[in-house]
C-alpha cells in the first residue's frame, strides 16, 4: 500500500543533552535512520519536520537520499505534526505514518503491521504490553501501586488517512496539548487499532539511551593487519609506537619514520577496508614530511568511527636488535591506548630480534607488524 509519512524532529531533546535527532548512532544521524527506515520501507514522500533555521542540518544528515523534504515545525510537538500534514501532497483518504525521529530503529514489518490496520480502523498504532510492575511513588517512596493488565506502552510511527488525523486535530480544543496523534483520533470517537511494536523500537530520551541503541545495532568483527620497514640512519634518538627513545640512530622515512604506528595504521585501515597509509598521505606530498605519525594513527582511528565502528585492540610487534624495546614497552601501550581511547589491556606491544638473521640481525633496519580488530555494524 502506498503511503507518505512525516518525521518529527523539531524537538530540543533537552533530556538527551541536546539535538538528539542529530547524534550519531552506528556512525549515522538519528534522523536519517528514520527516513532511511520509511523510504526502503516504500513511503512515496517523506516530510522531515525541523525547527527553522535547521534545514542545513537536515540536508547534512539526509546527504544522498531522495524522497524527503524539510517544513518548519512549532512550538509544541502538535504544531510540528500539523505542519507536516499541511505540507503533504496527497490524497485526501491516503495513509501517512507520524513517526518521531528520536525512534530509529524502525523496521518495514511494523509499518505493514500499520497499514494492514487501516483497512478496518481509523487509526493504527504500535505497542508493547507493559510487562514490569507499576508502582505510583511520591517523595521517594511506594505509595500505591498500579494494575499492568491491559496497559500498552504506545510507540510511533502511527498511522492514519489524511482526512482523519487533519479533522481530529482541527476539531482539538484542550488548552492541553495531546500526547501523541492517537489521543486526537480517540477524542473524536475514532478506533484506534494497536499493533504488535517492536522492542528495539525504543525511543532515545536520556543520555544512557544511545549506549543502549549502540548496543542494540548488529556488529561484525573485522580483522586488519599491518607491515612496514625502516632502514637506519645517523641520529639520536628514535620514535616507536609514539614514544621517543634516545638511540645512536634513527629510523629514515618521510615522516618521523615510526614504524609501529605505520603498521599500526596500516592494520586499522585494513581492517575497514580503506586502503593503507600510503592512500591517505602519499609520501610524494611535502606536508607530510617529517610528520608526526600519530597523525596518522589518529586519522585512521576517525575512520573507524565515521563508519560506526569501535577499535577492540590492537597488537604490534617490533622486529629489531637495538634498541631495547622492554624498558619503554609500557610508555608505547600508554600512548597507543591514548591515541585510540582505548583501555591499556586492549593494546599490547611486543618486540621480538630475528637472531641476528636478515636486514634486521644485521642492524641494516628496523621492521614492525600489527594486527587490529575492528568491530563495525553489519
Amino acid at each position: 500500500m502506498a503511503f507518505s509519512a512525516i518525521v518529527v524532529a523539531a524537538g530540543s531533546g533537552s533530556r538527551a543533552g541536546g539535538d538528539k535527532q542529530w547524534r550519531v548512532v552506528g556512525g549515522r544521524p538519528v534522523v536519517r535512520w528514520s527516513v532511511e527506515a520509511l523510504l526502503k520501507a516504500g513511503a512515496d514522500s517523506v516530510v522531515v519536520v525541523v525547527t527553522p533555521g535547521a534545514e542545513p542540518r537536515a540536508a547534512e544528515a539526509l546527504a544522498g537520499l531522495a524522497g524527503w523534504r524539510t517544513v518548519a515545525g512549532g512550538a509544541t510537538r502538535a504544531a510540528s505534526v500539523q505542519a507536516g500534514l499541511a505540507a503533504l501532497d496527497v490524497a485526501d483518504d491516503a495513509p501517512v505514518l507520524i513517526h518521531d525521529a528520536a525512534r530509529p530503529f524502525l523496521s518495514a514489518s511494523v509499518v505493514n503491521r500499520l497499514l494492514d490496520a487501516l483497512s478496518d480502523a481509523d487509526g493504527a498504532v504500535p505497542g508493547l504490553p507493559v510487562a514490569d510492575s507499576l508502582r505510583r511513588g511520591a517523595d521517594d517512596l511506594v505509595v500505591g501501586s498500579i494494575d499492568r493488565e491491559g496497559l500498552w506502552r504506545a510507540q510511533t510511527p502511527q498511522a492514519f488517512r489524511l482526512n482523519t488525523i487533519r479533522d481530529a486535530y482541527a476539531a482539538w480544543r484542550d488548552t492541553d496539548a495531546p500526547t501523541d496523534e492517537a489521543a486526537v483520533v480517540e477524542r473524536v470517537g475514532g478506533r484506534v487499532r494497536l499493533v504488535e511494536g517492536d522492542a528495539r523500537l525504543m525511543k532515545l530520551t536520556y543520555p544512557e539511551d544511545f549506549a543502549m541503541a549502540e548496543a542494540l545495532l548488529p556488529k561484525t568483527l573485522r580483522i586488519g593487519q599491518g607491515y612496514d620497514v625502516h632502514r637506519w640512519g645517523p641520529g639520536t634518538s628514535v620514535w616507536l609506537c609514539g614514544v621517543e627513545i634516545p638511540h645512536d640512530q634513527t629510523l629514515i622515512g618521510h615522516s618521523d619514520a615510526d614504524a609501529g604506528l605505520h603498521a599500526l595504521t596500516d592494520a586499522i585501515l585494513g581492517a575497514i577496508a580503506e586502503g593503507d597509509i600510503g592512500d591517505h598521505f602519499p609520501p610524494s606530498d611535502p606536508k607530510w614530511k617529517g610528520a608526526s605519525s600519530d597523525r596518522f594513527l589518529a586519522h585512521a582511528a576517525e575512520r573507524v568511527t565515521a563508519r560506526g565502528g569501535r577499535i577492540v585492540n590492537v597488537d604490534v610487534t617490533l622486529i629489531c636488535e637495538q634498541p631495547k624495546v622492554k624498558p619503554h614497552r609500557l610508555a608505547m601501550r600508554e600512548r597507543l591506548a591514548e591515541l585510540l581511547n582505548l583501555p591499556l589491556d586492549a593494546v599490547s606491544v611486543k618486540a621480538t630480534t630475528t637472531e641476528a638473521l636478515g636486514f634486521t640481525g644485521r642492524g641494516e633496519g628496523l621492521a614492525a607488524q600489527a594486527v587490529a580488530s575492528v568491530e563495525l555494524p553489519a
